[in-house]
């Protein structure tokens, strides 16, 4: 079998149909109850820090960053991160990770925040957000409650409430 390459590109208006259904089947219907979604609820997303991944003609990855208020710092909430369920595993997440990561950073942001497993993010520099540093407006265990700041001093400054940023 031929092995077919792996091309990441920033999102384009026109992917958010095959998005929403790779959504569908990765997180089933349950997805829009969780606190991080409902954070991202009616926010649009940076099309300039969002990534597919694409086998050919395929979309088989995605990872959206969207902007939040964290206190008084404006930060990047992370999310969600999807890879098609029968191409997991090889190494696809991660380099949607990467590019997202690099791509805030070279814009200047400063704190990404995710909900998700620690084990999985730490590698990517994410770490537990100390308790009571920040609240989300719903609830999450505090263990999956993760961050990374891009730029020295960020989460620092970010104190308090986590909310949509309203466009």
């Amino acid at each position: 079998m031929t092995e077919l390459s792996l091309i990441i590109r920033t999102e384009q208006p026109i992917d958010s149909e095959a998005i929403e259904r790779l959504h569908e089947r990765a997180f089933g219907p349950g997805r829009f109850a969780r606190t991080a979604s409902r954070l991202r609820e009616g926010v649009p997303h940076l099309l300039d820090l969002s990534f597919t991944a694409l086998v050919g003609t395929l979309l088989v990855g995605s990872v959206r960053l969207t902007p939040v208020q964290a206190g008084p710092e404006r930060a990047l909430m992370l999310g969600p991160l999807t890879v098609e369920p029968a191409f997991e595993g090889r190494g696809i997440g991660a380099a949607l990770m990467q590019r997202s990561l690099d791509a805030a950073r070279d814009k200047g942001h400063g704190l990404v925040l995710l909900v998700g497993d620690e084990p999985y993010y730490r590698r990517f520099g994410f770490k537990r957000v100390p308790p009571g540093h920040l609240q989300l407006p719903g609830p999450v265990n505090p263990d999956r409650f993760l961050e990374v700041e891009l730029i020295d001093g960020a989460l620092a400054r970010a104190k308090g409430q986590v909310s949509a940023l309203s466009a």
